[in-house]
């Protein structure tokens, strides 16, 4: 099946390259024409200068955008040269609604649409083993699980369109949870005068340990924030979350705690740094 992928982010270029080592890629398309032809280059396939032109070429188009605006920007020019029977697969982190509209949109060219979000960061872009939820048709899914398995190690089908942009929100809603605990509890560790490499490590092993504390610890303690997972996309993320807590009537005490300290570290700078840089704050 030929594969095009769009958006060659952080994210985007580590799914592409383990794309491209499968056998898979056909060809790239990057807003940024150089980062498209210098990966193109490299992994030896097809450079697209427009959506228009990759949507022409390929049987499956796979996404990985920052926003809303940007999947349903793009799907509108998919639509323009797309064939029947193409499957498009939105990896971005978008809303439910969103994914719902562009599924309609392409189902009016009888293209099949996929909301697969997906967690694990730049490490489990880079290392092929992300986790992806998705929702939309079972029997799309199987058809690309192949495909999709060269990036990731575990998929999860969850529902019909939109179900696993939901489940990616949950995702979200719990990583601000994490972040708030662990940098809380690691500033409560230094101001106790602890050796905090030692604290970690015991921790890490035990009832409370988790990915979080073993990947991001080490460096936020020592003042490092390089991403990672960028603090202003997780905000950006966060407002989904919150609009659709709102929309349903649940709880979004956890969100709007989080999005005001996220929006006081954005105002000194520190947007595009790890979302670990909460600990400027606890600290």
């Amino acid at each position: 099946m030929k594969t095009g992928m769009i958006g060659l982010g952080a994210m985007g270029v580590g799914m592409a390259r383990n794309l491209a080592k499968a056998g898979y890629l056909t060809g790239v398309y990057n807003r940024s024409t150089n980062t498209a032809q210098n990966l193109a280059e490299e992994l030896k396939v097809a450079v697209f200068t427009h959506p228009e032109e990759l949507a022409a070429n390929v049987e499956l188009v796979l996404l990985c955008v920052s926003a809303d605006s940007d999947v349903l920007a793009v799907v509108e020019k998919l639509l323009k040269t797309i064939k029947p029977g193409t499957i498009v697969v939105d990896m971005s982190t978008v809303s439910s609604a969103t994914a719902q509209q562009a599924a309609a949109l392409l189902a009016e060219k009888q293209a099949v649409f996929l909301d697969a979000p997906v967690s694990g960061g730049v490490e489990g872009a880079k290392n092929g083993t992300l986790a992806m939820m998705v929702g939309g048709e079972a029997a799309t899914l199987e058809k690309v699980r192949p495909i999709l398995e060269a990036m990731t190690a575990r998929i999860m089908h969850i529902g019909a369109s939109g179900a696993g942009q939901a489940t990616k929100a949950v995702n979200q809603i719990m990583g601000a949870g994490i972040n708030q605990a662990v940098t809380e509890a690691l500033a409560f560790a230094e101001k106790q005068g602890l050796p905090l490499d030692k604290v970690i490590d015991v921790i890490s092993g035990g009832a409370s340990g988790n990915w979080f504390l073993q990947h991001r610890g080490a460096t936020m303690t020592q003042g490092r924030f390089a991403p990672g997972f960028k603090l202003a996309l997780h905000h950006k993320d966060l407002l989904i979350c919150q609009q659709m807590a709102q929309q349903v009537g649940a709880s979004s005490t956890l969100i709007d705690k989080t999005l005001a300290d996220y929006e006081q570290l954005m105002a000194q700078g520190y947007g595009d740094e790890d979302i670990s840089a909460l600990y400027r704050l606890k600290r």
